[in-house]
């Protein structure tokens, strides 16, 4: 597969791309800036042509899940291919084709959303709808700078629209600069981002404010766990996630778990917070459910390629409501497979199922995340993971069954585990929260040397790049 550089894709995206309705996957026609972002339908298929770089199967298609659950201790591999097995096994080196995709779609996506925010906020357009539009490319900038800074570290920091070729070959910057920048950004969309029950239906899949106080939660619990931490950040995320759970049940509630993953409900789906959208022919399809599919049960189009990690799949309890809607027996053998993302509707590769990046159940688990570490004696700390355990039919925990800090961080380990299995998110959970290293030696048997806590930036990149410096041991 032809590898996207990100000096070549700045170049390339310079001009921006439309499309005739939102997220449907149409040819863009490129279109110079001196003729673009005259009207509000100008910028808003600018807006579109961020988002769509999002469907793509080498960024939230498929890679965020290889990248982010292949190297946590719930997925493993089924039928190998180049890249896979040294991200399960925790050997992955600077030419890893997924680590390639995943920085290069990242800064591409970023390029395309500098272009918008430059353009809109220097256009003609009303400013509410211009503030709507740029704190839109302001989140998916932050989001896509967010997933690089937990993934690399230092990284380059763009934040205007490439001109010349002077910006072609960006240093790295500190994660404390990238974290400002990401909180900077997501407080813009926080204010200038419609309420999510105020985005029309012909604009579903548009950023809410609460999405972007949803992030920022996470990006506060995540910043607080780096060398670049703030004394407020455990106590400005608790305020994130207050602000989010203030506006439910009438915005955001937690639906029975199967109902959140079914395509044949996402419309209505009041859970979702936001997602990448994905739909049948016109639209973009996923790939996703066909690639945990296995060919003794789907014979037609069954990919296999990845199946749930044997002891992840025997660690939920019997009663978990969340285990029948998350994974299956593969017949006659000892495997299990994720089927959480099942479209009986899906067309080969093409699914309907959307991929969510936020949803309250996430909310609710930062929020108890936020208070155990701010006073781990307030019992009030179980209120948002005991919601979660009471839909999924478990017994709440408590001061009793979990007195510290620590045994609290365990048992949302698990439960964060259990909750958002596949979802891409179990690699960064287990950063931020303190336990990679030892779940890699519990279910791996693997003695993580601490240069993969971090991902080595692509030798593509270095190669046409000499400002490029190498993470420590690749």
């Amino acid at each position: 597969m032809k590898k996207i550089n990100i000096l070549i894709a700045i170049v390339v995206l310079l001009n921006m791309s439309s499309c005739k309705k939102f997220l449907q996957e149409d040819a863009y026609d490129f279109i110079s800036q001196n003729k673009f972002y005259k009207t509000e339908g100008d910028a808003n298929a600018a807006l579109n042509g961020v988002i769509s770089v999002m469907q793509t199967q080498q960024y939230y298609g498929r890679t965020v899940w290889v990248i982010n659950d292949l190297t946590g201790d719930q997925m493993k591999v089924g039928l190998p291919q180049t890249n896979r097995p040294e991200l399960y096994s925790q050997t992955y080196t600077s030419t890893n084709g997924e680590i390639s995709n995943w920085w290069n779609n990242s800064y591409v996506l970023i390029n395309r959303a500098n272009d918008v925010i430059q353009n809109v906020e220097n256009g003609p357009i009303t400013r509410a709808t211009r503030d709507q539009i740029a704190g839109n490319a302001k989140f998916l900038r932050a989001l896509a700078y967010f997933d690089l800074v937990r993934s690399f570290g230092d990284v380059p920091l763009l934040i205007k629209a490439t001109e010349g070729a002077d910006d072609l070959k960006p240093s790295r910057m500190p994660i404390k600069a990238v974290y400002e920048q990401i909180i900077s950004d997501l407080k813009f969309a926080e204010i200038s981002c419609l309420k999510e029950d105020k985005i029309p239906a012909a604009s579903k899949g548009r950023v809410s404010s609460g999405a972007a106080s949803a992030l920022l939660a996470k990006v506060y619990l995540t910043r607080a766990a780096t060398a670049a931490a703030e004394s407020t950040d455990y106590q400005d995320a608790l305020t994130a996630c207050n602000k989010v759970i203030a506006v439910s049940p009438g915005v955001y509630t937690l639906l029975p778990f199967a109902d959140v993953f079914n395509p044949d409900k996402k419309a209505s789906n009041k859970e979702e917070i936001f997602v990448v959208q994905f739909g049948l022919a016109p639209s973009t399809g996923t790939i996703t459910p066909r690639m945990h599919l296995p060919k003794s049960v789907f014979p037609n189009d069954g990919n296999e390629a990845f199946y749930v990690e044997n002891a992840f799949a025997l660690s939920y309890a019997n009663n978990d409501l969340r285990k029948a809607a998350t994974i299956a027996a593969v017949p006659g053998t000892a495997n299990f497979y994720y089927l959480k993302f099942t479209d009986p509707a899906r067309q080969g590769n093409s699914a309907r199922n959307n991929w969510v990046i936020l949803r309250y159940a996430d909310v609710l688990l930062m929020q108890s995340e936020a208070m155990n570490q701010l006073n781990s004696a307030d019992p009030n700390k179980f209120n948002g993971i005991n919601a979660v355990r009471n839909r999924a039919g478990l017994l709440p925990l408590s001061l009793v069954t979990t007195p510290g800090k620590e045994e609290f961080i365990s048992a949302l380990v698990d439960e964060r585990g259990w909750e958002f299995a596949a979802e891409g998110q179990r690699r960064y959970d287990l950063l931020r929260l303190g336990r990679m290293k030892q779940q890699q030696l519990k279910i791996h048997n693997i003695t993580l040397d601490d240069k993969y806590l971090l991902m080595p930036v692509p030798e593509t990149e270095r190669t046409l790049n000499e400002n490029l410096s190498q993470n420590t041991g690749f």
